[in-house]
């Protein structure tokens, strides 16, 4: 779990800086010159959109099993993509991390409290 938690958070830290750098470079909406003109930048373009979608699906779903608030996560994934993803899968991770050490509460004891 240490060893996923820090790999996602590494990717997260790494991609968000090389995309502050590209957007501080070129503009928040420059990638539209590259998806506009077809061939491999439209392809890429919408394979991106498609995955984000397929995400944000699961990802809704999967947040109301574990009730993780999905909403700061589809907002970040409309306008960050791949960092929004990133952050609700650091986010998922932690919250497994911490259920999984945390004390098993019988049914019994529950009620009692």
């Amino acid at each position: 779990m240490k060893l996923r938690l820090f790999l996602l958070i590494a990717v997260l830290a790494t991609f968000t800086i090389y995309t502050a750098e590209i957007v501080w470079e070129h503009g928040y909406f420059a990638f539209l010159g590259l998806a506009t003109a077809g061939g491999w930048g439209a392809q890429v373009f919408f394979d991106l959109c498609i995955a984000l979608v397929l995400f944000t699906g699961w990802m809704l779903g999967d947040s109301r099993a574990r009730q993780i608030p999905a909403w700061p996560y589809v907002v970040a994934v409309l306008t960050t993509g791949s960092i929004g993803a990133l952050a609700y899968l650091i986010h998922r991770t932690i919250k497994e991390a911490g259920t999984a050490s945390a004390p098993a509460v019988s049914p019994a004891a529950q009620r009692s409290t």
